[in-house]
């Protein structure tokens, strides 16, 4: 190719974004510093959406002694923190106010809505509907696995975990003094165990 090409032309170069971005920006406020002021770093407490300017440098220097908190007592710090978690707005106990009345979708009594109460659930009584919560179903494996261990689908979590520790003490190959007669037994009883807890029922 020839050095005085019409191509050489046409070649263009990316700018750089990161020194156009120093050009325009305004000097470091550090102390003596005269680099760019690329960077942002927050001027503090009430200063809210103010900001100071940094070079690179130095703003890992503010960033590493910035405390939000400076000057604050444990008290103050401990009550912002709790009404952070609500995002600073106010908040009611639940059944604070008596005077409210439920909608009507909650009616006790048969109405046109009636058939969202039947299909609505209220194990803990929170809305007032009666009636006692439903049984959880078993699905077959864990209907299986409950059967493995000895237990009906009423079995709570406490009494899957009892009855495991029961049975791998009694078919554990060390406990039978390494008889080997009961392994296929201890292994059935730890699968279950295994599918029970997937399920989340232990």
């Amino acid at each position: 190719m020839k050095p005085n090409s019409k191509l050489f032309d046409k070649i263009r170069v990316r700018p750089d974004p990161e020194a156009e971005l120093k050009s325009r920006a305004p000097t470091c406020q550090w102390d003596g510093c005269k680099e760019p002021g690329t960077h942002r770093a927050p001027v503090g407490r009430m200063a809210e959406g103010q900001y100071f300017k940094f070079c690179f440098d130095h703003v890992r220097e503010y960033n590493k002694g910035f405390n939000y908190f400076s000057g604050l007592a444990d008290g103050d710090i401990a009550r912002f923190q709790k009404e952070a978690l609500t995002g600073h707005r106010p908040t009611w106990t639940i059944g604070s106010n008596a005077s409210a009345r439920s909608a009507p979708d909650f009616a006790q009594q048969r109405s046109g809505r009636a058939g969202y109460t039947n299909r609505m659930r209220d194990p803990h009584g929170m809305f007032g509907t009666q009636g006692a919560p439903r049984q959880r179903k078993a699905k077959p494996l864990e209907a299986k696995a409950l059967e493995t261990l000895g237990l009906d689908t009423k079995a709570t979590g406490a009494d899957i975990k009892a009855r495991y520790k029961e049975l791998v003490k009694r078919h554990h190959p060390d406990a039978n003094g390494g008889d080997r007669g009961s392994e296929d037994r201890f292994r059935d009883v730890l699968q279950a165990y295994r599918v029970l807890k997937q399920a989340g029922l232990c």
